[in-house]
């Protein structure tokens, strides 16, 4: 294993506290039982020999190496891992007893801060995605490797990514994560009231059922790996709900979807995170709204949601969600709606 020489210690207090946070082998646990993302990689990669047959390929933050040892698999003439944390040093040790010791390579270190043996190479992969898609800015690692490592017309994996939203019922679980710190019965007879506004400003990540949604999916945005810039992460969108059903709409829901390069339609590999789709342990992002929307079948919110990296830890993201609820026919004026909110995903 090769050691890059700049020394961890050097690095700000949260870029040390990100990839210390993948130092311990249960997040990697997770991520390894989490059979939707993890196989979805292996079939976008076995399904496409032919394009990794004889090629340089380069896993951009490889943990513990598993997609490292499915692009060696598949063919890869060899296999460059790049990970700052400390678990690469038992991804050596996995790689050794699979018997992958000559066909892959691993590199400790920040990808931003070094150079490849091999200059160049023909494949990135990366599992990449944070909490709404972009929590954690690893796009931007990958975004970096392309731009200096990738050859003309090389590929990466995956390509594509797109952000959803819809809005959801929610009042049960509103009420236990809001609403609690308002009820003086649950609190001992005190007010907590102050943390209303604490656990407003911060989305709730969690798996949320498919019945919960009372809109259609509206696609906020999409990036294309091969041309998308560092900037174009920074992005307002509108979007434009109309309701399915006479709900209440309590929260604003948010997932993505992923999408795999392939050598010929039929072998496209694709997954969703979203409420309709199996569990991933990226789950959805739930923004809770401070007006409660009582809708009626066919009635429009429109909005906007912004995203950029917070200023202090670029890794985190401020979001900002506005929307504008015009109700129709009886108690229009009553149940219109128009707000914004900012929320920290921390």
């Amino acid at each position: 294993m090769t050691e890059a020489s700049k020394d961890p210690n050097s690095l700000s207090y949260w870029e040390q506290h990100y990839f210390s946070s993948y130092d311990h082998f249960g997040i990697h646990e997770e991520m390894l039982k989490d059979r939707i993302r993890t196989l979805s990689y292996r079939n976008a990669i076995m399904k496409n020999k032919s394009l990794f047959k004889d090629k340089i390929v380069l896993d951009v933050g490889c943990g513990t190496g598993v997609l490292s040892m499915f692009a060696a698999q598949a063919g890869a003439k060899h296999v460059y891992g790049v990970d700052m944390s400390s678990i690469i040093e038992m991804a050596r040790k996995i790689i050794d007893l699979n018997g992958f010791s000559d066909k892959i390579t691993l590199i400790k270190g920040k990808l931003e801060d070094l150079e490849l043996p091999c200059g160049k190479v023909d494949i990135i992969i990366s599992e990449w995605m944070g909490y709404f898609l972009l929590y954690e800015s690893m796009l931007d690692t990958v975004l970096d490797a392309r731009d200096r490592f990738l050859k003309p017309n090389g590929l990466i994996f995956p390509d594509k990514a797109s952000i959803h939203v819809a809005m959801i019922e929610d009042s049960e679980y509103k009420d236990e994560k809001i609403h609690f710190w308002e009820n003086k019965n649950r609190l001992y007879g005190f007010d907590y009231s102050p943390f209303v506004e604490i656990a407003m400003e911060e989305p709730l990540v969690d798996t949320v059922e498919g019945k919960s949604v009372v809109t259609n999916h509206f696609k906020l945005i999409e990036f294309d790996l091969n041309t998308v810039k560092k900037e174009d992460l920074i992005f307002k969108r509108n979007f434009h709900l109309r309701a399915t059903s006479d709900d209440m709409a309590h929260a604003l829901l948010a997932w993505f979807d992923i999408i795999f390069p392939a050598d010929k339609p039929q072998n496209v590999v694709r997954f969703s995170t979203g409420p309709q789709a199996h569990y991933t342990h990226w789950k959805q992002t739930v923004f809770y709204l401070d007006d409660v929307l009582e809708l009626n079948k066919g009635e429009v919110i429109d909005g906007w949601l912004s995203c950029k990296p917070n200023k202090i830890n670029n890794r985190d993201l401020d979001i900002h969600v506005g929307w504008d609820f015009k109700a129709s026919g009886a108690l229009n004026d009553v149940r219109a709606a128009k707000n914004s909110r900012i929320y920290y995903l921390r």
